[in-house]
């Protein structure tokens, strides 16, 4: 087995033995609250994972416009990849607030927060480990050609969230903290914090941006624009200001938002694949292409074993607070 799929299976099965903890020893928040969230604006989505131990507000965790598939990837401290269920995990759309205890370590939380789920959603699950396609990050033939990130003591603290110590992050779509708008970038939203991922479609091309971003994090990103999971393997550790430019599958980027519950783009996002009609489109790469070019980086498609969280029930409506 390759060293990037061993490290999967260790984050996955790590948290599985703190799981199998007596029911009675399990640690709880305080006071916890959950409730849908508002609908979201057309072409825009927003998500916010704030607060818990190890941040600057660790006695408070907030969750804005989360999926149960979120809360999962949190509380479990997984990969949206590795979890398997109903697409509902994650059309419908919650806030919620939890007080943690004093003391609580960030292992805790994440065992406050299963037994949360547990509770308020009536979650079952299970492990597995299952073959199946992948794409490994590599370096191209002639090394990467990526800035490495110099940090700025002015600048603004990078969002909290259960993955801010680089062991995931969230995909595009939820933005690390930041809002994800389709459209003219000159209405879209402003810089993200650092460490955050910024994504814009505009006229058939697709630009990634972010400011002190891990390989680690880069890849979740990456796997929302490619028909399989995308494993970091690369054997970079630093923090980098990524750029990358390319066209997209508008097809396969509207699917995937469209089963986040996500509005559709607004006007001049594209329509098609990467060949569709517009200038921007026709003069821009495709994401393998683009990743090379402008990166140094490859991806190589392969076959490994995933290890999955296989959902087997849970309720579309959590319990009353």
């Amino acid at each position: 087995m390759s060293r990037g799929l061993a490290i999967a299976s260790v984050s996955l099965f790590g948290f599985s033995a703190i799981y199998a903890q007596a029911p009675d020893s399990l640690p709880s928040f305080d006071v916890a609250s959950i409730k849908p969230a508002a609908p979201m604006t057309p072409g825009q989505m927003m998500v916010g994972i704030r607060g818990g131990p190890g941040t600057g507000d660790p006695g408070q965790m907030t969750f804005t416009n989360v999926s149960l598939k979120d809360l999962i990837e949190a509380a479990w401290d997984v990969k949206a990849y590795q979890i398997t269920g109903p697409n509902r995990l994650e059309s419908e759309r919650f806030d919620v607030t939890a007080k943690v205890p004093k003391g609580a370590t960030k292992e805790q939380s994440r065992l406050m927060l299963q037994d949360f789920l547990e509770d308020r959603f009536k979650l079952k699950l299970h492990h597995a480990t299952k073959e199946q396609p992948i794409y490994a990050l590599v370096l191209a033939k002639n090394g990467p050609k990526l800035k490495e990130s110099v940090e700025d003591p002015n600048a603004p603290p990078a969002p909290d969230f259960p993955h801010a110590d680089g062991g995931g992050g969230k995909p595009v779509q939820y933005a690390d903290g930041g809002p994800v708008r389709a459209g003219d970038p000159a209405t879209g939203p402003p810089a993200p914090p650092r460490g955050a991922m910024r994504m814009m479609i505009n006229n058939g091309r697709m630009k990634m941006a972010s400011d002190g971003q891990t390989m680690a994090r880069f890849v979740d990103m990456l796997g929302t624009q490619v028909d399989r999971p995308v494993i970091d393997m690369t054997g970079l550790k630093g923090k980098y200001d990524i750029s990358l430019e390319f066209a997209p599958d508008m097809a396969l980027t509207q699917g995937k938002m469209a089963a986040l519950g996500a509005p559709p783009p607004g006007p001049g996002a594209g329509r098609g694949g990467p060949d569709a009609d517009s200038p921007g489109a026709q003069n821009a790469p495709g994401i393998f292409t683009a990743l090379q070019e402008q990166l140094g980086l490859r991806l190589d498609p392969r076959k490994g074993p995933v290890d999955l969280l296989v959902i087997d029930s849970a309720e579309k409506t959590p319990t009353a607070n």
